[in-house]
C-alpha cells in the first residue's frame, strides 16, 4: 500500500490516558501506527503493542500484522489494556461466516465515548482469539445498551459487508418484546414517522417527508394486567431508538426507558428484547432464523411467557 496516499483522521481528543485513531484504508496494524506516529521511532511504536498498549474498537490487538479495514477505531492507551478470559458465552449459533449470541441487558454492543472495554464486541473478539490471535469480528447491527436479545456478528469482513449492503432486502424479520405503560386502544397498528436527532442526542418524530430516517414499526398486544400491557413488534427499519421513540410518543412508554420518559420500572431493567431475528444468507440464500429466551425479569409481570 502506498502510505504517502492513507489518510488517518484523529477522531477524539485525549481522554485522560487513550486517543483514537479511525482507519480510513484497508492496512495492517503496525503499518498504520508508524503512519500515525510518525514522529516516534519504528521501535517506540512497535512498544505500544509489545506492552498491550493498543486496541482495535475496544479489543486489545497486539500482533503486528493483524488486518484493519475502514471503520475500525484503533485506540492507544498510556497504561496496558489487559486481555480478559471469556466463559460461558451467551451462544446462540456459531459458523465460519457468524456469531449470534442472547445479548445481555445493560451490555453495549460497540464501544462508546464514555465506555471501551466492557462490550459485546471485545467479549466476543476475545473469545475468537483464544483460538487463534488473528481472528476477529465484524459488526452487523446494533442493539441498544439496556435492550437484551439476538445480536449477530460476522466472522469475516465478506460477510459482514454482504449483510450490511443488503440489510433491508435479505433481513425478513426482526420481532421485540415491549412492555410498555397502560393498556393501548388499538391493539394492533403501525406507527410510521421520520426520526432525527436533537442537539441533546436524543431521537424524535417528524412527520414531514424526508426530514430524517424514515421508520416502521408494527405492533400488536399479546398480554395485558393492570397497568402493563406486553407487546410483539416488528421494525421494517432499524433506526437509533426506534421502537422507544415511536411507543413513548403513542403515549406508552417502555418501561424502565427514563431516557424518553419517566415510566414505572418495575422489573429493574429495560422492558425490550430482541426475541428475533431472521434473514436470507447474502451467500447460499437460506433462511437462518435465530431466538433468545423471554428475559426472567419479563416474568415479574407476565409470569406465564
Amino acid at each position: 500500500m502506498n502510505k504517502n496516499k492513507q489518510r488517518v483522521q484523529h477522531v477524539s481528543k485525549d481522554f485522560k490516558n487513550i486517543r483514537e485513531y479511525k482507519v480510513e484504508k484497508e492496512c495492517e496494524l503496525l503499518e498504520f501506527l508508524l503512519l500515525t506516529f510518525k514522529d516516534q521511532s519504528r521501535n517506540s511504536v512497535k512498544s505500544m503493542l509489545t506492552n498491550h498498549r493498543v486496541a482495535v474498537d475496544g479489543a486489545p490487538i497486539s500482533q503486528y500484522n493483524f488486518k484493519l479495514y475502514p471503520g475500525d477505531v484503533v485506540i492507544v492507551s498510556k497504561s496496558p489494556i489487559h486481555r480478559k478470559t471469556r466463559s460461558n458465552l451467551p451462544i446462540i449459533f456459531e459458523n465460519d461466516d457468524m456469531i449470534v449470541i442472547n445479548k445481555p441487558s445493560g451490555l453495549l454492543s460497540i464501544a462508546s465515548d464514555k465506555e471501551k472495554s466492557s462490550t459485546a464486541y471485545r467479549m466476543l473478539t476475545d473469545y475468537v482469539q483464544q483460538k487463534d490471535k488473528h481472528n476477529r469480528v465484524f459488526v452487523v447491527h446494533r442493539l441498544d445498551e439496556d435492550t437484551s436479545g439476538v445480536l449477530m456478528v460476522a466472522k469475516n469482513v465478506k460477510f459482514q459487508q454482504a449483510m450490511q449492503d443488503n440489510w433491508n432486502d435479505i433481513v425478513t424479520k426482526r420481532g421485540y418484546l415491549a412492555i410498555v405503560e397502560g393498556q393501548l386502544k388499538e391493539k394492533q397498528g403501525t406507527i410510521k414517522s421520520y426520526l432525527k436527532k436533537n442537539s441533546q442526542n436524543m431521537m424524535y418524530s417528524s412527520k414531514k417527508s424526508g426530514d430524517g430516517q424514515f421508520a416502521i414499526t408494527h405492533y400488536k398486544v399479546l398480554k395485558e394486567v393492570e397497568g402493563y400491557s406486553l407487546l410483539d413488534v416488528h421494525i421494517d427499519t432499524g433506526r437509533k431508538n426506534q421502537i422507544r421513540v415511536h411507543l413513548g410518543e403513542m403515549g406508552h412508554h417502555v418501561i424502565g426507558d427514563d431516557k424518553y420518559g419517566d415510566p414505572a420500572n418495575p422489573i429493574k431493567r429495560l422492558g425490550l428484547h430482541a426475541y428475533e431475528l431472521e434473514f436470507k444468507h447474502p451467500f447460499t440464500g437460506k433462511l437462518m432464523k435465530f431466538t433468545a429466551q423471554t428475559p426472567k425479569e419479563f416474568k415479574i409481570l407476565f409470569p406465564d411467557l
